[in-house]
């Protein structure tokens, strides 16, 4: 019975203090915030950031709420700040704020709106925004180009073809690449390379003249700013081939050159002579017979070449074409001819101790009647003359023919 009155007092007393708290003014908390009431203006939403060069941009859709007036933007721990007006979004309903003169770094920001009567939202917070500059900018490369096929050259047109390696991402996005290059003219023109080309054709490029380019990158997809490499570069020298002039071409006759077929009616000079395709005979140039092989014949170009690159071979419309033999060249033969014949072992050694340079050494795989290009040598020494060591003809006879002989040089 006693612990059932104890029950009852205590019930009593919980209501007796329950009712004497319901006696206070529902306000009375104000008495700890100076008799005011906190207020929190909207806060915006979906929030970005842009990246760029030494400045970012932050984004946002604004809080709807009428009685915001600016917003207030806090970063290095609040010890830097700046305060926007609240102004009329863009047509997507969107609110650009940009920051400036901001370090290379990465930032954290926190956005405030704030009412007509000095009240801030809750803070939105945007973490690891980057900002880039000169460290960034003095990193970057210009866009590779295709070492191994540089360019084509259309010389007759004055036409080139640069030809680039495809874009990566090392460096942010690449976003185009400037060329530079002189005209005809004399004008300076530039084009652009965009970033999804690999190739680009440069018109009345003028022959001899550098070309100079540069990249630019955006270092986020986003970003606000472009970065351009530093300095432009120079692409590779644009080299075209031009024919060598056979109205200067001479025969010369070293020790040990073969002896012409039939009281020299066709003669070494005969490949020269302009003609086109395979020919007969007399139009050709013949050995004599009783020749071995091999067997050489010697020709001034008539002048010093510094960068002689390709050789056409024409045979002759049957037989007798040159299947194998070497190009050898020389800028001047005081003293140069070796002193044993072709077919001589140390004939090589000897040119090679001489000052010859062996510039190619064909195999052709045909009959070799047709026309036939063959590169030279890359870098080759000044040549002026040419001598040819045939080694082996069609139908592995000991005379040989031939039609024509075309050389051209790279400048």
């Amino acid at each position: 019975m006693k612990c059932k009155t104890n029950i009852v007092r205590l019930l009593t007393l919980l209501l007796v203090l329950y009712t004497l708290s319901c006696d206070n003014k529902d306000t009375d908390f104000r008495d700890f915030f100076g008799d005011k009431e906190i207020v929190y203006p909207g806060v915006a939403t979906k929030i970005i950031s842009k990246s760029g060069k030494n400045r970012v941009a932050i984004e946002f859709t604004p809080s709807p709420d009428p009685s915001i007036t600016k917003y207030l933007v806090f970063w290095n721990n609040k010890r830097d700040s700046l305060v926007f007006p609240a102004v009329e979004p863009d047509a997507e309903n969107r609110m650009t704020l940009y920051v400036p003169n901001l370090d290379e770094y990465t930032y954290s920001f926190m956005i405030y709106s704030v009412d007509d009567k000095g009240n801030r939202s809750i803070p939105l917070e945007i973490n690891n925004v980057k900002v880039f500059g000169g460290i960034y900018e003095r990193g970057l490369l210009n866009r590779a180009y295709n070492v191994d096929n540089p360019y084509t050259y259309d010389y007759e047109n004055h036409l080139v073809t640069l030809n680039f390696l495809p874009t990566d991402t090392l460096d942010g996005f690449n976003v185009g690449t400037m060329i530079r290059y002189q005209t005809n003219q004399g004008h300076t023109i530039e084009k652009e390379l965009s970033s999804n080309q690999n190739n680009i054709v440069l018109p009345d490029f003028k022959h001899g003249t550098e070309i100079t380019y540069r990249s630019s990158y955006i270092p986020e997809r986003n970003a606000l700013d472009t970065f351009a490499v530093v300095e432009y570069d120079t692409y590779a020298a644009i080299y075209a081939l031009f024919e060598c002039d056979k109205s200067i071409f001479a025969e010369v006759n070293l020790p040990f050159d073969v002896g012409i077929y039939n009281g020299d009616q066709c003669p070494v000079s005969k490949l020269w002579d302009g003609s086109v395709g395979p020919q007969g005979y007399p139009n050709i140039f013949h050995s004599a017979d009783g020749s071995k092989m091999p067997q050489a014949i010697t020709l001034d170009l008539g002048r010093v070449y510094t960068n002689l690159a390709v050789l056409e071979e024409t045979g002759r419309d049957c037989c007798g074409n040159p299947l194998r033999f070497e190009v050898w060249g020389i800028d001047d033969i005081t003293d140069a001819a070796p002193t044993v014949d072709p077919a001589d072992a140390a004939w090589a050694q000897q040119s090679i101790d001489k000052g010859w340079t062996l510039l190619r050494d064909v195999i052709r795989t045909d009959n070799g009647s047709a026309a036939m290009r063959f590169d030279l040598m890359e870098n080759p020494p000044p040549v002026r003359y040419i001598r040819i060591r045939i080694k082996q003809v069609d139908g592995g006879g000991n005379t040989s023919n031939m039609s024509e002989l075309t050389f051209w040089n790279k400048e």
